[in-house]
């Protein structure tokens, strides 16, 4: 799944009410972005292979499925699409559910506030852009190179990873240098900005 940096991003706003959803993706065009709405999670989820999206506004509370549900089947497909929620009936454990446990960016209300929604966006589209270019790069690292890579990033020393895997300093060595070559870093100050 790979989306093009130069072009548009393309973001999808799910909501049962087809008027409030058109206008929503019609704002997101005019700021530049590839916006389509879609009335129902099915046919959302069932285009979405062939077209995947940065971000991803999801009503709330919707027929057949809400946007919870919603979050966790759109999730299979792709866990780097940015979501953020709306509702018209916001509660504090919806807001909560939608960070912690779905992993929305944003919980906005309805009516929309419209600069809220574009940062939430670009936001959205910025992560997005970050988790896929991250997987991009360590796509090609090993088992052994990713768990180097993992501690590494966390701010581990050679020589605590080596303990910490039961190898000689001399092989995370090598390791960490397969890692810098594979993801095209040139030391560790890049490896930590693709994480960041």
């Amino acid at each position: 799944m790979t989306l093009s940096a130069s072009a548009p991003a393309t973001v999808y706003v799910l909501d049962d009410d087809a008027d409030l959803g058109a206008s929503v993706a019609r704002l997101l065009v005019r700021h530049g972005h590839a916006a389509r709405a879609f009335v129902e999670p099915v046919a959302l989820l069932r285009d979405y292979p062939r077209d995947p999206a940065a971000c991803i506004i999801s009503d709330v509370m919707m027929g057949d499925m809400d946007g919870f549900t919603f979050a966790d089947a759109v999730r299979e497909l792709d866990p780097d699409v940015a979501l953020v929620f709306m509702t018209a009936w916001p509660t504090t454990a919806n807001a909560v559910d939608s960070v912690r446990r779905y992993g929305g960016l944003d919980y906005l209300e309805k009516p929309i506030d419209e600069d809220r929604l574009l940062t939430a966006v670009a936001e959205g589209v910025a992560w997005s852009n970050g988790r896929r270019l991250l997987n991009r790069r360590t796509a090609l690292l090993t088992t052994r190179e990713r768990q180097v890579f993992d501690m590494l990033v966390r701010g581990h020393s050679n020589k605590a990873i080596a303990g910490a895997l039961g190898l000689s300093i001399k092989t995370i060595e090598n390791h960490r240098a397969a890692v810098v070559t594979k993801t095209g870093t040139n030391g560790l100050a890049q490896l930590i900005a693709l994480v960041s």
